[in-house]
């Protein structure tokens, strides 16, 4: 068993996630999600999906992209 980063849940069920040189290990998708996803730059939640990148940012949704000034951007055509 191995003890989950985030919350401390010591959990047989546990799981490693490495980002880069990065590894942490979560007792849960919730917590890996809490820990290593980005956060959008406009309202910052944590972004699940592919997301927007744009100017070097992250945004979780075309709206909050163009809420910061990006143009030229859909979430649905």
């Amino acid at each position: 068993m191995a003890r989950c980063d985030v919350c401390g849940n010591d959990y047989d069920k546990s799981f490693k996630v490495v980002q880069g040189q990065h590894e942490m290990t979560f007792d849960s998708f919730e917590c890996a999600i809490h820990a290593m996803a980005p956060r959008c730059s406009h309202c910052e939640c944590r972004i699940m999906g592919h997301g927007i990148e744009a100017n070097g940012k992250l945004y979780c949704c075309a709206h909050c992209a163009r809420h910061e000034g990006v143009k030229g951007v859909a979430d649905r055509v």
